[in-house]
Order: structure tokens, then sequence, then C-alpha cells
């Protein structure tokens, strides 16, 4: 693995997660009470071994390149490193922003034209999986492939919305349709549940292989790859474009992956790491999930009732107050009886004294965090969010999207309370 380095793509405006992301790009995302999403891909990498990785960034990147300077530091005898290529201008690559996931990989070839690199892992910095790589570059080894893509096994519901790929009896990828509408579309990347049995992964009916957005490249594949068209994105174009010249290997994966690519994905991937069963284990010492250490204190609570939610450091939780299959973010102050239900709250990055907060009320002001007597059904509050006493967020009528500006709006269905905005005593939306 020490030939290899790792490419992290998260320079992606993220227009599906709007509002979380009109401040900040879509790796920088908050999740499960305190990472980001950029931890996930990290973390994956660090204990796969793999430690010299870059991340290619873009749009709002401010807040990611604060998170990943503040997180990962390597010592000086293992060689590791997480660097950021953010978008630049250069005499060899233009004055041009990235025009998609291939291009702005090409843009920075000459960090992987290095003697040493030999493997060039690509992969996502909104996805929610655990992956040993060492497990897939095995598979790329043993099979000789030049090109090896991770993939695993949907129902026809679900290809609509992925990249399904049709292979032979070896593995090696032949076919590939990009988000197949119809049972006409599928059929000729179809795979028989059987071979998927066959391969040790329980089919159960599956019968579609979907593309993972996780490569292993040659390197000197990739460069051919890119140098020699001028392809944008790796998922339609670069990858198709490899089935047809060389030796594309799937490697078989059967486990809890998400894309947090909607703002329903975002919510009901955090609300399924507070059940009772998580599909992703957070507490896993073999594969542990890194992040910032912030050195905060542990969360006070007084007289609460709390069920099936994450709570996260510096949180300050009211007497009286329920909390219910909900995700509490860093520093959340909880005023008294309030109820917070099937939620996620990201917290604040600051803590506010309460002489602060005194002064804020004394003046006219909401303080930072839920006020006393505040009900909060079904949404997502963003970090910093200043919610006045006896506020009530639900959404009763099943409104789909509301809003553009407003401090409160709805996406697919859930309401969201943006970044820094503030609610008055006795809101409501119902």
């Amino acid at each position: 693995m020490r030939d290899t380095i790792s490419l992290i793509l998260g320079g992606g405006r993220g227009t599906r997660l709007f509002p979380l992301t009109k401040i900040r790009a879509k790796p920088a995302v908050p999740l499960a009470a305190k990472y980001r999403l950029i931890d996930i891909p990290i973390s994956n990498c660090i204990n796969s071994e793999l430690n010299r990785i870059y991340v290619l960034t873009q749009f709002l990147s401010v807040s990611l390149h604060r998170h990943i300077r503040q997180t990962y530091r390597f010592d000086h005898f293992n060689g590791g490193f997480v660097e950021l290529l953010a978008a630049q201008q250069t005499v060899d690559a233009g004055t041009d922003w990235y025009q998609g996931t291939a291009d702005a990989v090409r843009k920075n070839l000459r960090y992987l034209e290095q003697k040493w690199v030999k493997h060039v892992l690509i992969l996502s910095g909104d996805q929610l999986y655990r992956m040993d790589f060492r497990d897939m570059m095995q598979t790329h080894c043993d099979s000789n492939a030049d090109v090896t893509i991770a993939g695993i096994p949907v129902a026809r519901k679900a290809a609509a919305a992925l990249g399904i790929m049709k292979v032979d009896d070896s593995g090696r990828v032949l076919g590939f349709v990009e988000k197949p509408q119809t049972d006409a579309e599928i059929e000729p990347v179809r795979t028989d549940p059987a071979w998927i049995d066959a391969h040790g992964i329980p089919s159960g009916g599956r019968d579609c292989l979907a593309n993972m957005g996780l490569y292993i490249f040659n390197k000197d594949v990739l460069v051919e790859l890119l140098q020699q068209t001028t392809h944008e994105d790796f998922g339609k174009e670069v990858f198709p474009a490899a089935i047809e010249q060389h030796r594309v290997q799937l490697h078989l994966f059967d486990d809890y992956w998400e894309d947090i690519g909607t703002i329903r994905a975002f919510y009901e991937a955090n609300l399924s790491l507070a059940s009772a069963n998580p599909p992703f284990d957070l507490t896993s010492s073999a594969a542990p999930v890194y992040s910032r250490p912030r050195f905060l204190p542990p969360s006070v609570m007084d007289d609460a009732q709390i069920r099936g939610s994450l709570i996260a450091d510096g949180c300050q939780i009211g007497r009286g107050a329920r909390i219910e299959n909900s995700v509490i973010g860093l520093r959340t102050k909880i005023g008294e009886g309030v109820t917070i239900r099937d939620s996620v709250v990201m917290g604040a990055d600051f803590m506010q004294s309460e002489e602060e907060r005194d002064t804020d009320l004394a003046e006219g002001r909401v303080p930072v965090g839920i006020g006393s007597g505040s009900t909060i059904s079904g949404a997502i509050l963003d970090k910093n969010c200043c919610i006045g006493k006896n506020v009530h967020i639900s959404n009763e009528r099943g409104i789909e999207n509301l809003g553009e500006d407003e401090p409160l709006q709805i996406r697919d269905g859930i309401p969201i309370v943006i970044k820094d905005a503030v609610l008055h005593d006795g809101f409501r939306l119902d």
C-alpha cells in the first residue's frame, strides 16, 4: 500500500444538500453529532494503512480546509500526509475551475506522476461506509486489473439512481449503464442473483451491481485516460471508456453504504446512527472514525429523558427536556421542558457564557440554543441556531419544499433551520 496515493474528491457544489451547503462544502457538513462527512473516507484510508492522501476542493472550502488542517497530522517518521489541492490557476491546467471529478484529477496529475506512485485510489467525499481498501487492492492485484471498481448488489428499484454494471463470470466489467430508468435499460446489465450468491454474498434477490464511485487505477492507465481525452466525470465518462480499452475488475462489497447526496439521505443516515442497532458502527475499535479533538467538557443533563439518541460533548440539557431518536451536536444548549423528536441538531461552533446569554436576553436578542418550552420534531437545525422560547417546529402539513432565503426552509419534506438563524419566541411551523 506504500506505492498507493489516495485522492478524495470534495469539490462539488452539493446543490441537492442545500441549504446545508449554502456556506460550506459538502464534505464539511457535520455528521453524527461530532464528525464531518470528510472524516469517513480519510478514516477508511488511515485504517487501511493508506496515509498519503490528497483532498481536492473547490466550492466554499474554508471550513473544510480548517477542519483538515486541525485534525490530520502525521509524525515525521511515517511519511504520511493529508494535503489540500484547491482549484488554482496554473500554466499547465489553465485558469478554469474544475469542470467535474475527472477534470479535477487531470488538473492535478503532476502530484500523481511521482516515481514511487504505482496505484491511485479515488474516493468520494460524501459517502458513509466502512471499507478496508487492502481487500480491494488484493482484488486489483490478483486479477491483474488496470482498474478496479467497488460495486454493491442492489435491488432493481434502486438502480434508477445509480450506475449499474455488467460483469462476466470472472468479475471483469463488460458494460455499464448510468441510472437506468426502465426494465429494458436494466436487462442488458442485469446480474444473475446466483452469481452473487456464488461469490459469497447473499443476493436476497438483488440482480443489479451498482457503482459505488470508489476506484483503484494503475497510475499509468489513469494518466493515459485523462491526458488523451477531455472527459470531465469519472462515473459517466472515464469509467465507461476504461471498460472499452482496459481490464476493469469488480470488487464486491456488501455492507452498509450510503451516498449522502440529498437532504432526505442525510437526515435518515444521521437518525439511523442513533438507533439501537445502527447499520454503521461508530464504536468500532478495529476501524474507528477519526475527527478533530476539541477538549470539551462532558455534557450536563438535569432530570432529562433521553431515548435512542446521540449526544455530543459540551451540551447542556435542561430540566424536564425530552429527546427521542435524535442527534444532538457539540455545545448544544437546550432549555427546560424542551421536546426534540426525530431531529438532527448540529450544535454550535462556540459556547456562550451565562453573562453573554444574559446580555442577549436583556438587549432583546435570542441566545444560541433552544429556548425553554420549545418543540422540535422531524427537523434539522444547523449550527449556531438561536431558537426562542415556546417555538414549535414540525411539518404536520407535509409540505415538500418551502423557502429560499428564509431562516427556516423545507427540503424533501424536512424543516431546516439554517446556520446562524434566529427564530423568536412563539414562532410556529405546524
